[in-house]
């Protein structure tokens, strides 16, 4: 995809809003597509809905759910059933939060994350080659090239803005199998598995149907 392209996808508008532009109690971040519905991606504001560190889980044994890629609010809502705050802390920090008098924030799945890191990509490193997305809007097929997604315009989320994300890993809600959970880079890209236990920054998002 060029560069060009990808400016036109970033700059697309739910309700006359640009990506980044305040909006549901966050910020908005895209578009997701489940199952024919597509959604508003809201990502809640850095002061509040982002924790520096956080472990998916405590221990690294098995969670019953939390196995969507697309779905963030059932992923969280099988964590929070699933054990207490000391047990899932990054699942309930985001579910326990309200902002701008919402309290429907919740952990993004992967595909949710992705978008995220899509549109508000906070560097210029170049990109690992992942990315693939069915549910974005619109579908992303291929994987990111290096120069695509390049850094986001919106200025307050790129790198040392007032919402940016921080150039390291970040949580999704997707389990892998029993042990490991799903992360992506905001550096670069790079989607990985880690072991539940691990502490990584986690940043809650709400959604709201287009």
């Amino acid at each position: 995809m060029s560069g060009a392209l990808q400016a036109v996808f970033q700059n697309q508008r739910s309700f006359g809003l640009a990506i980044g532009a305040a909006f549901g109690g966050g910020f908005f971040a895209g578009q997701i597509d489940q199952s024919g519905t597509i959604y508003n991606l809201v990502v809640g504001p850095v002061a509040s809905a982002q924790f520096s560190t956080k472990q998916w889980k405590n221990v690294n044994t098995a969670t019953t759910g939390a196995n969507s890629d697309i779905d963030g609010p059932q992923n969280t809502a099988d964590i929070v059933a699933h054990g207490n705050a000391t047990v899932y802390p990054a699942g309930h920090f985001c579910n326990d939060l309200v902002i701008g008098g919402f309290s429907d924030w919740y952990m993004p799945a992967k595909n949710e994350l992705e978008v995220c890191y899509y549109n508000l990509k906070p560097t210029t490193t170049a990109n690992q080659p992942y990315g693939i997305n069915p549910n974005a809007v619109p579908a992303r097929a291929s994987n990111y090239t290096s120069g695509t997604p390049a850094q986001t315009s919106a200025v307050d989320f790129q790198s040392t803005g007032a919402e940016d994300f921080a150039a390291n890993y970040y949580w999704s809600s997707t389990k892998n199998g029993t042990t490991y959970a799903r992360c992506q880079n905001f550096s670069d890209g790079l989607q990985a598995v880690y072991l539940k236990d691990t502490s990584f920054r986690v940043r809650a998002i709400r959604r709201v149907a287009a």
